[in-house]
């Protein structure tokens, strides 16, 4: 007796315990355990589900800008290939820099992209630059070579940028370039 209180023998210690008790403790226990894993697996799929649906979310150029300064391979219309370090990105721009040239391509012109990182930079942490466009990535780039989405190149002295198009003289005229057809800018480094 403790405290006035008959004490008797522990159920869960085998004692006075019959061989049904314990097959319906260990049915309830397979149970619970049968529970918590569809509980598991559940909320799993419901991670997945979320995770992709927040993907759709992000753009292109977030990828990009999460791959500044890392090398990559830009397969581009009319033209080809374009590769070296990822310096910039902008509003439907990408600066590359590398083997002796600078190029500015159109996002509008570019097919795939090697080398990008798997991360990505949410619109609302871009820096000031990347929110500029086309133009402003030109005028800065001060190209010498403009190659259209058709295959076709010009060489010659930056005349001008527009809103939407570029100058470019050329032997013997000067070349009107709407930004719908550039694929690629580029300028030798010096």
């Amino acid at each position: 007796m403790d405290n006035g209180r008959a004490v008797g023998p522990n159920p869960r210690e085998g004692v006075g315990v019959s061989t049904g008790d314990d097959d319906l403790f260990e049915l309830f226990d397979d149970l619970e355990d049968q529970a918590e894993a569809m509980y598991d697996d559940q909320r799993r799929a419901e991670l997945d589900d979320r995770s992709r649906a927040e993907y759709a979310g992000v753009t292109f150029a977030s990828r990009l800008l999460a791959s500044v300064d890392r090398p990559v391979v830009l397969r581009v219309r009319g033209i080809d290939e374009v590769s070296g370090v990822l310096s910039g990105v902008g509003s439907g721009w990408c600066r590359v820099s590398g083997l002796g040239r600078e190029g500015v391509v159109a996002l509008s012109a570019r097919q795939t992209v090697a080398g990008l990182s798997p991360r990505s930079v949410p619109e609302e942490a871009w820096p000031a630059t990347a929110r500029l466009g086309l133009g402003a990535a030109l005028r800065r780039l001060d190209p010498q070579r403009i190659h259209l989405d058709d295959g076709t190149a010009f060489e010659g002295e930056l005349v001008r940028v527009g809103a939407d198009f570029v100058e470019l003289r050329t032997p013997p005229a000067t070349v009107v370039v709407p930004f719908a057809g550039l694929a690629a800018a580029l300028r030798r480094e010096m």
